[in-house]
Order: structure tokens, then sequence, then C-alpha cells
């Protein structure tokens, strides 16, 4: 059951004598998450307030270069406001085009790195807590460790694929996926 797609990049990792037993990529595109529930409401408004108090800045008279150091001052906060109101749609599609995940016989692979390549390799034998997210169309995720912030646990501000628990995301029969996973974890030792 390996999904076939060209240029792998799991196949680099696997070490001597350790079998692939499945591989895949999350949905590439624009997606939604749970988390956008509240993401989208508050990078609407604090774009707005941002882009308001510029707006409000730009438009009082100069008074001793004033306006210039307000607006300069007003800029980093506004391209964040455009960034997690726009730009981490950009970043999420262009990260997860960039990711492949992967059960070995052993072992669980997350290729991913937006400007760099970053493996995480997860131990099966030693990981204390595998969760499924099962959605109705049969997709979801399988998460590698314990999930401190539920589904906020995806949008931390950076986009580091090395940060926050490791788990294959938005993965097509979520289910089947996990069962290899166990199978991994009960099987005796070769």
């Amino acid at each position: 059951m390996i999904s076939d797609f060209g240029g792998s990049s799991v196949e680099r990792e696997l070490n001597s004598g350790e079998r692939l037993l499945w591989k895949g990529r999350p949905p590439g595109g624009f997606r939604l998450r749970s988390a956008d529930i509240f993401m989208i409401p508050f990078s609407l408004f604090w774009t707005a307030i941002v882009f308001s108090a510029a707006l409000a800045t730009f438009n009082q008279p100069a008074q001793k270069g004033g306006t210039g150091q307000s607006l300069i001052f007003l800029i980093p906060f506004l391209l964040f406001g455009l960034y997690i109101l726009i730009g981490r749609f950009f970043v999420d599609a262009m990260m997860r085009a960039r990711t492949e995940y992967a059960v070995t016989n052993r072992r669980v692979i997350i290729v991913s790195g937006l400007f760099s390549r970053n493996v995480r390799s997860i131990d099966l034998k030693t990981t204390s807590e595998i969760s499924l997210s099962e959605r109705p169309d049969n997709s979801g995720t399988i998460t590698f460790g314990a999930t401190p912030f539920g589904a906020m646990r995806r949008y931390s501000w950076s986009s580091n694929p090395t940060s926050g628990t490791p788990a294959f995301e938005m993965i097509q029969d979520v289910r089947s996926v996990y069962r290899i996973i166990e199978q991994v974890r009960n099987a005796k030792p070769e």
C-alpha cells in the first residue's frame, strides 16, 4: 500500500534492513483548518486596527517629522497582520508541497522544510502516545506524542516544521495508515 510519486526523498532516509510500508503526502493547495475559526477573525481584527491607525497617522498634518516616524513604527505590525491574514495560507501550502511522510518496519519519518530539508524520525516502539483524528471523508491526522494545545498546535507563528508535536497531517485513508503503525508497534523485534 505504498503511494507512488516521483522524486521521493524518504527512501534516502532508510537504514540498512529497513522496509518502507507506506508513504504519502498531505494534500496540496489552499486548506482551511479548524484553528481558522479563531485565526481568521483575529487576523481581520488585527489588520483592520493597524491599517486604521496607519491611515489616521498618514492623514494627520506632518508635525516635525512625526508622521513618518509613526508610519515606520506601524509597518512591522501591518506586515504581521497581512501575514496572518493571507501569507500564512501560502506558507502552509508551500510547506505541505514539500512534506512527505513514511512508515517503515521500525519508525515513522517526516521529511519537510521550506528553505532547508528537515527530517524527523520517531521510533514507534518508544513513542508513548499516538493519537488518531479522523474526518467523515476518512482523511485525518495521526499525532506522535502529546498535543498540548489541540487544534492550535499547527498554528505556531513560525513555519518551522521541526517545532511542535510531529504528525502526519491531512492524510487520506488515515485509519489504514494508523493500522499499519499499530502493527509495527505491536510486532515482535526482528
